[in-house]
């Protein structure tokens, strides 16, 4: 099987969001189980690749210079990097101040276009696109190949001038959206499967309150939109064998928590005693619902808690967590950024892991923190609703606790329940387990993805 795949985010290479990981684990899953996958990824920084070659491509007038270099990346392996116009910034999507590139629509259309010239020249068995970034192929494609499009979230839709669409084709009229060109939209009538990144989400952007504006397109897919979870880079998101933490643990053998427990207080200022910690590792947008965790600061001396958050995004939203920590240093602490050994110390050294989404396709911090025996306060929506089930509801299986409203109060009342459960250790004990013992790796995923290929080519 020859899968050409393409994606604006990989890690390590370019990583913004959940994208960049879940298309780093679905790729190395797929090669790991015997698929040729060719990764094609923009070329913002200029990446050295190992035995490098020069690809010749032949693309539209309009793409203007193009530079496609195939190689071995050190984090990758083998990979294609695209450069066009404006790719050399670093950053794929907005300037210093958080400002989207006034050309980003330029960049990822030619990026678009160069993929589709890379799959007419290799003959890939199936074209497997991701997000809107990429999504324009299948107008660009002058053969029929299989098409597989992932929508990571309907957040973003690319949506750009109306003059596009001369540009894309017979069918260019799929992409047409309210006087303007919509990649997604019309990506979601072409592609030959859509796969949504969790059932439940599947089953929400159906919806018009899930759909944001794609549900009647999305609900005339039938069997064609099929809901995959993600999973999770299990080689590097492992308690047993974490160079970041503390002490190592694992399911069978916590002791090692305690350490970790205790050098994540320290770095956050606290005491070590028996005041839960509740992290978050999150972006800072309004999705998330980062705000609701502002408004929950002023209950945390009530459940009690003690909450640290690490994350990037809206600078509103990073102001109102830094004045929170200045305030209430030993209730709130706050590191501004991404830090990935920081995340894994948090993972491991959170009693709970709060992610109060509005909505979120999958989710992946959710399933790193059961991993390392956080146990996860949630909202019900999403990827968040086929992953954790809630302990009070499930008294037998529950594996976090879940807020049916997404709101303030909803989310003080989840942390409460959680709060109290960790007063009692063999229940604590309990739902920890189950969410440790789960497995959130890509095995499953990737098999369910090679399914639907090999059903797409037959």
């Amino acid at each position: 099987m020859n899968v050409l795949f393409a994606t604006a985010e990989l890690t390590p290479v370019a990583r913004v969001g959940g994208l960049a990981e879940a298309a780093a684990g679905l790729v190395r899953a797929l090669r790991d189980a015997g698929t040729n996958v060719e990764v094609v990824l923009p070329d913002y920084d200029g990446q050295p690749l190992v035995d490098q070659t020069e690809v010749a491509v032949e693309v539209p007038w309009w793409v203007g210079p193009v530079r496609v270099r195939r190689g071995r990346h050190a984090g990758v392996g083998d990979l294609t990097l695209v450069s066009v116009q404006g790719n050399e910034r670093p950053h794929p999507y907005v300037d210093d101040d958080g400002w989207a590139w006034p050309d980003n629509d330029h960049r990822f259309m030619a990026f678009s276009a160069v993929v589709a010239a890379l799959a007419v020249q290799r003959g890939p068995d199936v074209v497997h696109l991701n997000d809107w970034h990429t999504a324009a192929a299948t107008g660009m494609l002058p053969v029929a190949v299989p098409t597989v499009l992932t929508i990571h979230t309907l957040g973003y839709q690319g949506t750009m001038g109306r003059s596009w669409l001369e540009h894309l084709g017979p069918d260019a009229h799929r992409f047409a959206w309210h006087d303007a060109t919509n990649p997604l939209a019309g990506a979601v009538e072409l592609a030959d499967r859509v796969v949504a990144v969790s059932p439940h989400y599947a089953q929400e952007i159906v919806t018009e309150a899930g759909g944001m504006g794609l549900h009647h397109r999305l609900a005339g897919l039938g069997d064609r939109l099929v809901g995959i979870r993600n999973g999770i880079d299990t080689a590097i998101w492992d308690p047993t064998v974490d160079p970041h933490i503390a002490a190592s643990f694992g399911v069978d053998d916590r002791r090692g928590r305690a350490a970790c427990r205790g050098a994540l207080a320290a770095e956050c200022g606290w005491p070590d005693d028996n005041v839960p910690i509740v992290a978050t590792v999150s972006r800072l947008v309004e999705q998330k619902g980062i705000d609701l965790l502002l408004d929950v600061v002023r209950f945390l001396p009530h459940v009690p808690a003690r909450l640290a958050v690490l994350g990037s995004g809206d600078p509103d939203l990073a102001a109102g967590l830094r004045d929170a920590a200045t305030i209430h240093p030993g209730q709130v602490f706050f590191v501004d950024g991404y830090d990935e050994p920081l995340a894994h110390r948090i993972f491991a050294g959170s009693d709970l892991f709060v992610m109060p989404s509005r909505f979120e396709p999958c989710g992946l911090a959710q399933m790193q923190a059961m991993a390392y025996g956080s146990i996860p306060v949630v909202t019900d929506v999403g990827g968040l609703h086929d992953t954790v089930t809630d302990a009070d509801t499930d008294r037998g299986g529950g594996t976090g606790f879940v807020s049916a409203d997404v709101d303030a109060a909803g989310l003080v009342d989840a942390l409460h329940r959680a709060a109290r459960a960790l007063r009692h250790s063999a229940r604590r004990r309990a739902i920890q387990g189950r969410g440790m013992a789960e497995d959130w790796s890509w095995t499953g995923p990737a098999d369910r993805h090679l399914a639907l290929y090999r059903d797409l080519v037959g």
